[in-house]
């Protein structure tokens, strides 16, 4: 028999609330691998993914690479407390390998156990020699052969397959993203599911520049983030009522800031509506004129929600090289009409003062428009591509 034995890190070292991150992540295991007859449950130390068709291993298998809070995760054989049974597991696992050296690496918790972790390590490997004329080597062999001594039963494999690691999705509350069409805005709602954040999704549009084709774009960028947290809310906001009456009474070197301070509000509303407790951007210190300290903190201030920005000390090559990574990269950089860069300076302000901001809404029905765009907006809900 094979299942997954999978392994977590930060979890463990949440003391007496373990239980409750152990148990969420066991629910979010199950929610993705249902559907190819899976089934994960806590195990000493460990959770245990039970495999009824070993078909799906593969499938199975990327819904894990893909679930925040496991470090990593490995298919192991399920073998009996035996040292004589662990013996032929590993020699059965090794024999249809092509490799020349190897090493053993034994882990015990199953403290009852008659050997150590050097016994069986020892005894292991002179069957391996003796059976298949291999060669031991501690560093760097072709292969390891990992053995888990457990409570009731021993896991032996020879692949470890890294897990996103973090936390698991919704441990933390959920957050409202403002998710742009770009490369930094996915990344950073990313970085947050890694954190335990369950994600809502809110993406303003003009509908003067909307297209199917844009809304295919987000849609699609929400489906790819919904591999990583599951089942996903977006929000689709009409910003252009929102947009036409910036442009009349606001000087272009203004308008980003004020389009953005709308985001905020806008987006705040839809965080208490949600019942979430922060606003997520991908803003990057000083990577473009909006996000200037002097802008950021005039835009931030529209909302009385915290607004947290996982990619501020990033530079462009790291954002581009994790979008690359979590599947998002060449769907965010197909061309996009961007709502804020719709009629602004060719020099917007830099160092916007907030006197100079609130004075320029005061000609503006602010709640009003909120308003208005709040009736105007749709709410799609988008579940991964391998979960529908």
């Amino acid at each position: 028999m094979k299942v997954f034995v999978v392994h977590y890190s930060e979890i463990g070292l949440k003391g007496e609330n373990r239980e409750f991150f152990e148990k969420k992540l066991v629910e979010n295991i199950n929610r993705k691998v249902k559907g190819a007859g899976a089934l994960a449950r806590r195990r000493f130390g460990r959770i245990i993914v039970e495999i009824r068709d070993e078909s799906k291993a593969d499938e199975i298998a990327e819904k894990l690479s893909k679930t925040p809070g496991i470090r990593y995760f490995a298919l192991a054989r399920v073998c009996k407390l035996d040292i004589e049974a662990i013996k032929k597991a590993a020699v059965a696992i090794l024999q249809d390998m092509k490799f020349s050296t190897f090493k053993i690496a034994a882990s015990r918790s199953n403290k009852s156990f008659p050997y150590n972790s050097m016994e069986i390590n020892r005894m292991v490997g002179s069957v391996v020699v003796e059976k298949l004329g291999k060669k031991v080597k501690m560093k760097e062999p072709d292969v390891v052969v990992h053995i888990e001594i457990c409570e009731k039963e021993a896991y032996i494999y020879t692949e470890r397959i890294e897990g996103v690691g973090g936390l698991p999705v919704s441990v933390s509350g959920r957050v409202v993203s403002l998710l742009s069409g770009g490369i930094d805005s996915p990344v950073a709602s990313f970085l947050l599911m890694k954190r335990g954040c369950k994600i809502v999704f809110v993406h303003f549009f003009n509908e003067t520049l909307h297209s199917r084709e844009v809304r295919k774009k987000i849609e699609s960028i929400v489906r790819v983030l919904a591999e990583f947290q599951g089942e996903s809310k977006l929000y689709m906001v009409n910003f252009g009522d929102v947009q036409r009456e910036i442009i009349k009474v606001v000087p272009a070197s203004y308008r980003m800031i004020i389009y953005r301070r709308f985001m905020m509000r806008i987006g705040e509303k839809i965080a208490r509506k949600e019942g979430a407790n922060a606003l997520v951007t991908g803003d990057n210190v000083a990577q473009v004129a909006s996000q200037t300290l002097d802008n950021l903190a005039a835009i931030y201030e529209a909302t009385g929600m915290p607004v947290l920005t996982p990619l501020a000390g990033f530079d462009k090559e790291e954002t581009i090289d994790l979008a690359k990574r979590i599947g998002t990269y060449e769907i965010s950089i197909q061309p996009y009409p961007d709502c804020c860069s719709f009629m602004i300076a060719k020099h917007p302000e830099t160092r916007a003062k907030l006197e100079v901001v609130k004075r320029i809404e005061e000609n503006m029905d602010v709640e009003g428009l909120v308003e208005k765009a709040l009736e105007n907006t749709e709410l799609v809900t988008i579940g991964s591509k391998r979960e529908q």
